[in-house]
């Protein structure tokens, strides 16, 4: 369980996270991101098309309880993390896709995430409180905006808000691995290996099928490798977060699980595969055009 102490801090990081995110834009990157539609649409559907299946795949063929399924369901269908640009950068992949991805996902998962929410969880006959998640993603456009308004303001205050975001992304999951982890020790030695498997599948498998559907549209080696890093890294914060301020009592452990999980080991996972795609980096792939894809 988080305590009030860690939901106050659970929101302050996610709200700096949000407000970094925020400063790393400027409206001539929307604009940009009107002109490509073709990289708007494959962001779109890797995260809310490819994760959310994959989610309700792992729902259907797992023995998993329900309040599990329920954390898996709300994990499958998170926007991407600003973790996501940091690995796509040490890949070599291409940032400003990535950045474009990442944006792109969360401002459309105010209206995409409670949608996609209501269709699975009614196949999956899953009780999830849509109102309070959709309160939720409303309140963290805020600092959004507030992080575009610091960059406009000035560029180097920005910036400086951009870096702090990034590292506290990184920083949450420590916290998890510090707060959470010792706490639910038992809770993690009894529950059932299915839910590991959820948790470290959802990302291993979404960059696996991410790139696979980069590949199969002919995307450019490095273009391919952001894909993949941005379909399977998920936003886990925000996906703690939601569960923290949507549900009360006990249960809300077994929910918080594999998101929770899911933010420890990405890291990991996410390691491994940059260290492969690095080695698959070649000087050809280098000649990138300007364009994002």
């Amino acid at each position: 369980m988080i305590g009030a102490f860690e939901q106050a801090l659970l929101a302050l990081m996610i709200f700096v996270i949000m407000l970094g995110m925020g400063a790393s834009l400027t409206p001539r990157d929307f604009w940009l991101a009107l002109k490509r539609p073709y990289g708007l649409a494959i962001g779109v559907i890797s995260q809310y098309g490819i994760m959310p299946f994959l989610g309700f795949l792992l729902i259907t063929f797992l023995p998993l309880p329900q309040a599990i399924a329920v954390g898996v369901l709300i994990m499958a269908c998170m926007p991407g993390g600003t973790t996501s640009n940091i690995f796509t950068y040490f890949s070599k992949g291409n940032l400003a896709l990535s950045v474009l991805m990442t944006v792109t996902s969360t401002v459309t998962g105010v209206i995409l995430i409670p949608i996609i929410l209501l269709i699975y969880a009614t196949a999956l006959q899953l009780e999830i409180p849509r109102e309070n998640i959709i309160i939720t993603l409303i309140l963290l456009l805020v600092p959004v905006a507030i992080g575009m308004g610091l960059r406009k303001l000035n560029a180097n205050i920005g910036a400086v808000t951009e870096f702090m975001g990034s590292a506290l992304a990184l920083f949450f999951i420590a916290f998890i691995a510090i707060s959470w982890v010792p706490r639910n020790w038992q809770f993690l030695m009894t529950t059932t290996p299915a839910t590991y498997v959820a948790a470290i599948g959802l990302g291993l498998f979404g960059i696996a099928i991410g790139y696979g559907f980069a590949r199969a549209l002919r995307l450019h080696p490095r273009n391919a490798r952001t894909v993949a890093l941005e379909t399977g890294i998920q936003n886990g914060p925000l996906a703690i977060a939601i569960i923290a301020f949507t549900f009360a009592g006990d249960e809300a452990q077994s929910y918080m699980a594999v998101p929770a999980l899911y933010s420890l080991f990405i890291v990991i996972v996410s390691t491994l595969v940059t260290l492969v795609f690095r080695r698959a980096n070649t000087a050809a792939e280098q000649k990138l055009p300007d364009s994002l894809l």
